[in-house]
């Protein structure tokens, strides 16, 4: 095991990898990100073998990271200095490790019964929240639009807490030909529609939501089979909307209850 204390900005190693935590073009090209926190890490570590790099900050890793660390014999340590590690890291309060590893591959489903599509979703940590919400529902196959947010960047990760793992994500994706030609049906989250609950979710099923203040594109609902909405109280009549996460949970486990308990 190799290691380096880098305390220029300059240094090229650096360089690289504040890339890869800001530019998902280099995301994309090098197939690699960054990964913050044990907890991923060590997801990561379970199903797809050591990272590249770990990056610790001086003198600030807690006890769960130094223990990680030297259980990875094999793996390079750079240490940077605290406000340094600090841009790398997609929180506020760094958790103490980042880990350098390659985006990894999963096998897309041969049949696809639970699907989750988003359109232009900006927001990388609520898309995380939503990719977590899916894995922990059993949805089987992520598709995510041309102008969605990255899901491999680290504020997508650490708000997905490991769900990109597991789940098979299709980036880039043309929604409308996806809902064209997904085989059973297809619900389109909006403002007005039927009710979820009236809804037959036992089938092959697909959701879309849409951007956290658009919504959704007119030509993108007119694909989908239903357009559906999610009944509110009379007394939040003056709430506009949920939040795409919000709405994801609820229509998924909905989804899912049905497939359980009626199917």
């Amino acid at each position: 095991m190799s290691f380096k204390h880098i305390t220029s900005r300059d240094n090229p190693i650096f360089k690289h990898l504040k890339k890869l935590a800001e530019n998902a073009r280099e995301r994309r090209t090098e197939g690699k990100t960054l990964l913050d926190g044990v907890h991923l890490i060590e997801a990561y570590l379970a199903t797809f073998g050591e990272p590249d790099v770990v990056i610790i900050p001086e003198g600030k890793s807690s006890v769960e990271a130094t223990s990680l660390i030297q259980s990875l014999e094999h793996v390079s340590t750079v240490m940077l200095p605290t406000l340094m590690f600090a841009e790398l890291s997609p929180v506020t309060h760094a958790t103490g490790i980042l880990a350098l590893v390659k985006i990894p591959p999963l096998e897309m489903p041969e049949t696809r019964t639970f699907v989750l599509m988003l359109e232009d979703i900006q927001d990388p940590g609520n898309l995380g929240s939503i990719l977590r919400t899916a894995a922990a529902a059993g949805v089987d196959t992520v598709y995510l639009s041309t102008s969605c947010t990255d899901a491999w960047s680290p504020k997508a990760l650490r708000g997905g807490q490991g769900a990109q793992f597991v789940v098979p994500i299709i980036e880039r994706a043309d929604l409308v030909n996806e809902l064209r030609n997904f085989s059973g049906n297809s619900f389109a989250t909006a403002m007005d529609g039927e009710s979820l609950y009236a809804q037959d979710l036992c089938g092959s099923t697909a959701f879309v939501f849409g951007n956290e203040g658009a919504g959704l594109r007119a030509q993108t609902i007119a694909a989908a089979t239903k357009r559906i909405t999610i009944p509110m109280a009379a007394k939040g009549a003056s709430v506009e909307s949920l939040n795409a996460g919000a709405a994801a949970a609820i229509c998924l486990f909905e989804r899912k209850r049905q497939a359980e308990t009626l199917g």
